[in-house]
């Protein structure tokens, strides 16, 4: 076969093969246009015949291309549909939001971590008990690196393709029915996060049917200022709505700084209880390795997959956040993703050791219930209520943060040509406050939404952390066959773990075992 009638990706490899020097960074001057010589993008927009001038490998001794290859630009919607990072600034209305960048690689690191770090961390230590500690901590491990290698594929391709949000970012490989896929599990997962929220907030003030909420306990008896919508109302009115209404996300520096200092006294607490416990003897003897004795056992095993991967899933705020970050850039961005990554994988390793330690086999799906329970320690009340109360707080910070992606994405599918939504005061208050009512309502009016959830938390945060970014790459040109490689095995590691973890819950609930497997509190993250 010749190499003209090979497909265009085998073109592309056997053109490099050729080369007998390493491409570098070059531009070249094409019929007008200037374009990146790797081949990752053009730097002007589409030909008018609708074909996007690839320029690939190198030059000869006269400063000319040796090859040019043409493909239609629906083909290759990466090369052509958007200016490239090196070329004019984009003046879209959209694209001018993107003009500020005032935020400090601290605050970036805040808000990325706080993304990371919800309400699905105190699913953990039950994940340890069905994992075992050292298979545990590696798994926590494994999926921390494999997160920070999709955050720098959505840093590289949100920087080449100029996308201020994750559907931009698709839309840009994948067009307007990939954008549409993307925004929507952006909504779903972000949507149930918030809900779950506000229900995790109720069962802690107000209480539930198995535990005393906070209010009721401290005030001896129940009354109107314990009932379960008055207590959400107060809350999304007085702490809530405030922090929601901050049009930029590195406004919320501080109360992520906050989060995340609650979350690291969670683990310091949860761990200086369990070395007390430990000098005492009081502990048992922790599991290494998974238990595959009983039926049971192996059902968790398997529900368990899913938690651990989605535990990184913060790749939907990595634009906004990045397009805020001051002198950004793509090796900047990346650096706030190593540090964030690597606060969370102490944060979980810590959180997720101590709560094992701490309660053995007794760990609950979610590890707060069991800090309503007697610790065997002094001052025990004491202790079990500092924990809840951060834990609340905890989460009063990491909404907001949740919330404006959420927010951003909703904006985008309904008004695409709109002006940028902090540049309208009108359309932010109305959206915002829309949306703040909807998820109140959501709270209080949905009985039960754990399995649903728990199959979104299987499709919808799995495909935002690891199956968008890896079929963009496949998507582009200029990628080593090593990307490619990597870029598979991410895709295809999601889509095992998304089937395992749909099948498995849908046999839980089939054969009515739900509930004895780990159950995630919330859409992890």
């Amino acid at each position: 076969m010749r190499n003209s009638e090979k497909p265009y990706h085998q073109q592309i490899e056997l053109q490099r093969r050729d080369e007998e020097e390493p491409p570098v960074n070059v531009f070249v001057h094409l019929a007008d246009k200037s374009y990146d010589r790797s081949g990752l993008l053009p730097a002007g927009e589409a030909r008018s015949d609708g074909f996007a001038p690839i320029a690939t490998g190198n030059m000869n001794g006269n400063g000319a291309l040796r090859n040019v290859i043409k493909q239609p630009a629906d083909v290759l919607p990466l090369l052509a549909r958007n200016n490239s990072a090196s070329g004019g600034e984009d003046e879209t209305p959209r694209a001018k939001e993107a003009k500020y960048a005032g935020a400090s690689l601290r605050s970036a690191v805040f808000n990325l971590s706080t993304t990371i770090i919800g309400a699905g961390i105190m699913a953990l230590p039950a994940a340890m008990r069905v994992l075992g500690v050292a298979v545990g901590l590696f798994v926590i491990l494994v999926m921390g690196v494999l997160s920070e290698i999709s955050l720098e594929l959505v840093v590289r391709y949100s920087t080449q393709l100029k996308a201020y949000s994750y559907g931009d970012m698709v839309y840009g490989a994948w067009g307007k029915t990939g954008r549409f896929v993307a925004q929507m599990c952006v909504i779903i997962n972000n949507g149930g996060i918030l809900i779950v929220y506000l229900i995790i907030m109720g069962d802690v003030l107000s209480g539930s049917k198995d535990h005393t909420g906070l209010l009721e306990g401290w005030a001896r008896h129940a009354g109107w200022w314990t009932d379960r919508k008055i207590v959400l109302l107060f809350t999304l009115i007085i702490v809530l709505a405030p922090l929601s209404f901050f049009k930029r996300i590195e406004s919320l520096e501080v109360s992520s700084a906050i989060s995340v200092a609650l979350a690291l006294l969670f683990v310091i607490i949860a761990s200086g209880i369990a070395a007390l416990k430990l000098v005492e003897g009081k502990l048992a003897v922790p599991r290494m390795v998974p238990a595959f004795d009983s039926k049971k056992n192996i059902l968790d095993l398997l529900i368990v997959v899913p938690i651990m991967t989605n535990a990184f899933v913060c790749q939907f705020n990595v634009p906004p956040i990045y397009y805020e970050l001051r002198d950004r850039s793509a090796p900047r961005m990346n650096k706030v993703g190593r540090i964030s990554i690597l606060l969370c994988v102490i944060v979980y390793m810590a959180t997720a050791l101590a709560g094992y330690l701490l309660f053995g086999d007794a760990t609950d799906s979610d590890v707060l219930s069991n800090f309503d329970t007697d610790l065997g320690i002094e001052h025990s009340q004491f202790w079990n209520d500092l924990i809840r109360v951060g834990y609340v707080i905890h989460l009063f910070f990491v909404f907001p943060v949740i919330n404006f992606s959420f927010r951003q994405t909703i904006d985008s599918l309904l008004f695409p040509l709109s002006p940028p939504l902090q540049d309208s005061n009108a359309r932010f208050v109305i959206l915002t406050s829309a949306l703040l009512t909807m998820i109140y309502l959501g709270s209080t009016l949905i009985p039960n939404i754990w399995v649903a959830f728990q199959f979104t938390g299987a499709t919808t945060g799995l495909a935002l952390g690891f199956m968008f970014p890896a079929l963009v790459a496949l998507r582009s040109v200029g990628v080593s066959v090593m990307e490619r490689k990597l870029a598979w095995t991410i895709l295809l590691m999601a889509v095992v773990v998304s089937v395992v973890g749909v099948t498995t819950q849908i046999y839980s609930f089939a054969t009515g075992s739900c509930g004895s497997a780990v159950r995630v509190p919330d859409l992890p993250e």
